[in-house]
């Protein structure tokens, strides 16, 4: 009998909704990682996967997994790392629950994290900001929004996911206007809301269903925009932007290029990374580090307030005495 389907079962009921309170996002990635993982030991062993135990998925067959992920399907370094991520979560929720299987998890768990090469975040500049957000024509309802959207991604630094969920009644008007969103790892935080980003939600609220559950930005048949819409509208206003703000066209620029611009544009107001990470919802300090590395501008404004070095002509050495003197024009 298999104890492994029960088991499986019972990580995604007991932990992921019961513990952890998993988002809806997290739970579709750890089951498709699991379902990837079983047609893989299927393919391997034979063996339907409701009928492996959790001897199949020795550390072997699990390396072998990360690998086929790699060279076979074409996932990227950081892609395998969160499969892999999502493996040692259940094998250390059983770890617990099946003390004998305690070797063949111990030997999974100890399957090291790929090492990745760091990329330098990309960010707009002020001008190619502005050119982006007037790129959608306004005229329009679907304008109107994209231009929000646009707006609103710069100004908060939320998450694509973030601005999926939202609603009408996330947006608070009045002296002190702000907005609520439930952020990674279910957090909700509160993002205070410029003047002009304000008026914008103001006039764009009169547009839509006033119910406090409709979606912010919908699509023109009311349901919420998709991430993948987010993203197809960011790409296609960013080519308009194009014939504006000719450097856009080095750029790639995603729905995560308006969180790192924000992120930006909080630390040339010198803002602290400690705020920062507040701000953008950050689960430690150091995620916010990589700004400061990215940040050329911040380098360049140091460098200028160090001392010059290596700045005196050289000068022929001066014996101290005759004797040496002599000696050293031999």
């Amino acid at each position: 009998m298999s104890d492994l389907a029960p088991l499986l079962q019972r990580f995604f009921t007991d932990k992921l909704d019961g513990h952890m309170g998993a988002s809806v996002h997290t739970k579709a990635a750890y089951a498709d990682t699991f379902r990837l993982l079983l047609l893989y030991a299927q393919n391997r062993t034979g063996i339907a996967p409701s009928a492996l135990t959790l001897a199949h998925l020795d550390a072997d067959l699990v390396g072998g997994f990360l690998q086929h992920l790699e060279a076979e399907r074409g996932n990227s370094t950081s892609t395998r790392n969160a499969r892999r991520a999502a493996l040692r979560s259940f094998f250390t929720y059983a770890s617990y629950r099946a003390p004998d299987s305690i070797v063949t998890i111990s030997r999974v768990l100890a399957i090291p994290a790929k090492r990745t090469k760091k990329t330098i975040v990309s960010f707009l500049t002020a001008a190619e900001a502005e050119a982006l957000i007037a790129a959608p024509d306004t005229r329009t309802r679907i304008g109107r929004r994209d231009r929000l959207l646009l707006h609103l991604g710069i100004q908060t630094g939320l998450r694509v996911s973030e601005l999926v969920g939202l609603r009408v009644g996330s947006i608070e008007i009045g002296p002190h206007s702000q907005l609520q969103c439930l952020g990674k790892g279910r957090k909700h935080r509160v993002i205070p809301l410029q003047k002009p980003t304000a008026k914008l939600l103001s006039a764009w609220i009169r547009e839509l269903d006033p119910s406090p559950r409709a979606p912010l930005f919908p699509t023109s048949t009311g349901t919420a925009l998709t991430r993948a819409a987010i993203a197809k509208l960011v790409a296609r206003h960013a080519v308009t932007a194009v014939e504006g703000c000719p450097s856009l066209a080095e750029k790639n620029i995603t729905p995560h290029t308006l969180r790192h611009t924000c992120a930006m544009m909080l630390l040339h107001a010198g803002i602290d990374t400690a705020s920062i990470a507040l701000w953008l919802g950050h689960a430690t300090i150091q995620t916010t580090q990589v700004y400061l590395h990215a940040d050329l501008e911040l380098k360049r404004r140091t460098l200028d307030r160090l001392p010059t070095i290596g700045n005196r002509p050289p000068t022929r050495y001066q014996a101290p005495d005759t004797l040496i003197a002599f000696l050293t024009d031999r």
